[in-house]
């Protein structure tokens, strides 16, 4: 069973076979026309097309040339627009508000001549422009025709290719890696909105920064009393201008953004339903394969890691004389860390009900990152030309966010800490840039600085995060079930209020729970080892690479790990199938509920797993039907116990319970 959107599309798409082209068509079309081509989000609604074609929905010779057909009329139009109006085109809105729209596409065809119709097609600022230049500047129909259906092929092709690999290869992923691809996808996608933002805003700024300097200067003509204390940032005279209007502007921007998010959480006494929400989806998430490396990522924010890079760039500060830069970067790291400490005081916030003491609002550990990778942008900067100046603060937004989504997974902060810890970590470094950059006007060598920095950031986090996983990790454990039963009603009824299938929205992983054990799992495993069956540890990242290696047998390839309510197995157990790529696993899991008498209760699975090779890159053991061939194998194994077996009452499945001494 596919998530709910695949559901209604695949169910839209079987009704109206010829329409998805048609949409496709458009999607395309209209990603490739002058001026729309800048606002269609060609890139998701493709990919989710390519997601339909790898899970057979959609057909995928049918939509890769309905999307190279409507990419190529949508080049025409704006090729014919081009050759229609001409250079008349510039003098026509929006062109004549915004030159620059057709200066980067005219640049682009004048340098590349023909190849810049290929280079244009994949590269969004400059896509639906380039045409309409073509046109406008006369090239002939014939010469442009066979280049621009080649690059729409080309880019259909691209853009279709990563959702149809992800497509086919959905069924595996989502039966055996379980949460561990939304926790990385997440990860991925939170990097790159956080990425194209401090880019786009940069450049943004970097592009109107003398426009918003002519207007400010206007303003404080106007008002004279107010105006001087502006006018001191906005000295045309002064190359730093630009850059401390930046800073204005954002201060500005991030100080309303962090008053109404307090507002918000002191009206509402206390996390917002927002938080709720996102904190249980995050917890639903955890996987035994993400748990140990989001711990490592959430510790790179300790003042292990942060405080030698910190001290590092400090001597070579104080080293090279530069008085003032090593007073703002103390009074960067001091005032951030005391007024962090002074909110988390004043305000009492109520921690996650997964979080342990020490952990509150704001994030300490994302507020000093931003500060401290935030404000060593701000000094590094200004030494770099042009456009690398975007780089360092790009870095800063990067391991901030890496950060703040690992403490997000692990439940150790409601998304409103995080959040706040890093409005104010912008905010005081805003100010203190402001006063810096005012203040400072000789540059320095900047290099030796920034290889300093970030080296001694890489390795002490490379030698901190490893050591300190286990230990954090062990501080975010599931919480002990809150449900008890008496020992003699689970037996005879009780057994039958636990859930019957795992809690998954995906019906390939809403395995059945047919096995419930009450007791020690050690006689159990003993008595099964004793069989012929074998344990299997918890696989870790090494061993789930080993599924790479095609020369490896199938019996010596791990199986995967699963969850269940965000606790990862006690106890995996294997034996051999009647085929050399086949195997009957047994899975425990501890019980939502315990007994009244202290007994410990475990929830299992019995399965039949086939080596299979659903992903060119890998084989993997995977869940099959077997019509409970498995649970059959299971329940003869366990016969020294004693085991009784009734249906469940809310599907029927049998269920095998037992206890151990």
């Amino acid at each position: 069973m596919e998530p709910t959107w695949i559901e209604s599309a695949s169910a839209w798409i079987s009704a109206h076979p010829f329409a998805a082209g048609a949409v496709v068509f458009l999607i395309a079309f209209c990603d490739a026309l002058i001026i729309v081509g800048m606002v269609v989000p060609a890139l998701p609604l493709l990919f989710a097309v390519g997601t339909m074609i790898g899970l057979g929905h959609v057909n995928g010779p049918y939509a890769l040339l309905s999307a190279t057909l409507g990419a190529f009329c949508g080049d025409g139009l704006s090729f014919w627009i081009g050759r229609r109006w001409g250079v008349q085109l510039r003098q026509r809105w929006p062109f004549s508000r915004y030159p620059q729209w057709l200066d980067r596409g005219e640049t682009m065809f004048r340098r590349r001549g023909v190849q810049s119709i290929f280079v244009a097609r994949f590269v969004g600022a400059v896509r639906p422009f380039v045409p309409a230049i073509a046109g406008m500047l006369h090239m002939p129909v014939r010469r442009y025709a066979l280049p621009s259906f080649v690059a729409c092929l080309l880019w259909s092709a691209l853009f279709l290719a990563p959702g149809w690999v992800l497509g086919a290869s959905y069924d595996a992923v989502a039966a055996v890696a379980d949460r561990l691809t939304l926790v990385l996808g997440g990860l991925i996608a939170a990097i790159a909105l956080v990425w194209a933002c401090v880019l786009y805003t940069w450049r943004w700024f970097a592009g109107h920064a003398d426009n918003l300097l002519a207007r400010m200067l206007k303003w404080t003509r106007r008002h004279p009393h107010l105006g001087r204390y502006a006018a001191a940032l906005i000295d045309p005279n002064r190359p730093e201008s630009p850059s401390l209007l930046m800073l204005a502007v954002c201060l500005l921007a991030i100080s309303w953004a962090w008053f109404t998010l307090l507002a918000s959480l002191l009206a509402s006494g206390g996390p917002l339903a927002l938080d709720h929400t996102v904190h249980e989806f995050m917890w639903n998430l955890r996987n035994p394969l993400a748990d140990r490396l989001m711990a490592g990522l959430a510790s790179v924010g300790d003042a292990s890691v942060l405080g030698p890079a910190a001290l590092v760039a400090l001597l070579y500060l104080l080293w090279r004389k530069r008085w003032t830069a090593a007073a703002h970067w103390i009074a960067a790291i001091v005032f951030g860390l005391v007024f962090t400490n002074v909110l988390e005081a004043a305000i009492d916030m109520p921690r996650p009900p997964t979080a342990p003491a020490g952990f509150g609002f704001p994030s300490v550990a994302v507020t000093m990152t931003t500060i401290v990778f935030g404000f060593f942008a701000v000094l590094i900067a200004r030494e770099l030309p042009g456009r690398q100046r975007v780089w360092p603060y790009l870095l800063a937004g990067v391991v901030t966010t890496v950060i703040a989504f690992a403490r997000l997974y692990l439940g150790a902060h409601w998304p409103s800490d995080l959040v706040g810890g890093t409005l104010f970590g912008i905010l005081w470094l805003l100010v203190l840039g402001l006063a810096y950059r005012r203040h400072v006007a000789r540059s320095f060598w900047m290099r030796p600085l920034a290889w300093a920095f970030y080296t001694v950031f890489v390795a002490a986090a490379l030698w901190h995060a490893p050591r300190n996983a286990d230990r954090l990790l062990a501080r975010f454990d599931a919480a002990a079930p809150t449900t008890t039963l008496a020992a003699a009603s689970w037996w005879t009824r009780d057994w039958a209020s636990l859930p019957s299938h795992r809690n998954e929205r995906d019906a390939r992983r809403r395995w059945a729970l047919d096995v419930q054990v009450a007791g020690s799992l050690k006689p159990l495993q003993d008595a099964l080892v004793a069989q012929g069956w074998r344990v299997q540890p918890q696989a870790g990242w090494v061993a789930t690479l080993g599924l790479l290696d095609d020369d490896t047998p199938a019996r010596e390839q791990v199986v995967l790990p699963a969850t269940l309510d965000a606790r990862p197995e006690q106890l995996l157990l294997l034996r051999p199938g009647r085929a050399p790529d086949e195997q009957i696993a047994l899975r425990l899991w501890p019980a939502p509920a315990t007994l009244d008498d202290g007994t410990r209760l475990w929830m299992g699975t019995a399965q039949t797993l086939r080596y299979l090779r659903p992903l060119r890159a890998a084989s993997l053991w995977l869940p099959v039907a077997d019509n409970g061939n498995a649970h059959a194998q299971v329940r003869e194994a366990l016969q020294a116990f004693h085991p009784v077996e009734a249906p469940h009452p809310q599907d029927g499945v049998p269920v095998l319970r037992l206890r151990t001494p």
